[in-house]
């Protein structure tokens, strides 16, 4: 039998296994963070870029479900793939990419910060917040937590406010990505986020 001792031990390991995991996911949603100011100076080899990414990792999601593997990519997705994604086509990069050129088309270039920062920061740092703080689950939300909700919060409104430097439309759209975030929508909300946020904050907007 395994003592407490172990058991605590290896519950220990792949908790922080998971943090790791969470953190290197999330990074690559705060990476997006930069895309808005890239777009100021190159806006369509930008999106050619973004679209470029979006078929080669296709490509490679498609060869490693039939056994062949892109060496650096399908290593990326590896590290990153959840549980839920195991021998599954791993679908949240192609979300993050089409939630980012989805906003930036749609809408003018401070609507669409705003929006692609909501899902940079706030959906980025919302589960790992989840992950370190969460105790309190909220009910019918798959898993989701009060702690990753606060996050989400937080980094939406400080976000915003640095694009918009207004209070209220910063408040308006952080309780709309908290409302959205806590959603059990899967990788899908990493297309609603930026082009719902990104097209109320147009609105908004003055």
């Amino acid at each position: 039998m395994i003592s407490d001792q172990t058991s605590r031990g290896i519950v220990r390991k792949q908790y922080l296994n998971s943090i790791l995991k969470e953190l290197f996911r999330k990074s690559i949603h705060i990476c997006s963070a930069f895309v808005p100011t890239l777009l100021v100076f190159a806006y369509f080899p930008v999106l050619s870029l973004l679209f470029a990414a979006l078929i080669l990792y296709v490509i490679s999601e498609l060869l490693r479900m039939h056994g062949v593997e892109i060496p650096v990519i399908a290593r990326i997705t590896e590290i990153a793939a959840r549980k839920r994604d195991e021998n599954k086509f791993v679908l949240g990069p192609v979300t993050l990419v089409l939630g980012i050129m989805a906003a930036a088309v749609l809408w003018p270039p401070a609507a669409a910060r705003i929006g692609i920062y909501a899902l940079a920061f706030g959906d980025g740092l919302a589960s790992l917040g989840g992950k370190l703080f969460g105790r309190i689950h909220i009910p019918l939300t798959h898993g989701k937590t009060a702690a990753g909700s606060i996050t989400c919060f937080t980094a939406v409104f400080c976000s915003a406010f640095a694009v918009c430097s207004n209070s209220c439309t910063s408040l308006i759209l952080a309780c709309t990505a908290m409302l959205v975030e806590v959603l059990p929508l899967g990788d899908f909300d990493n297309i609603i986020i930026p082009v719902l946020i990104g097209g109320l904050a147009l609105f908004l907007l003055p």
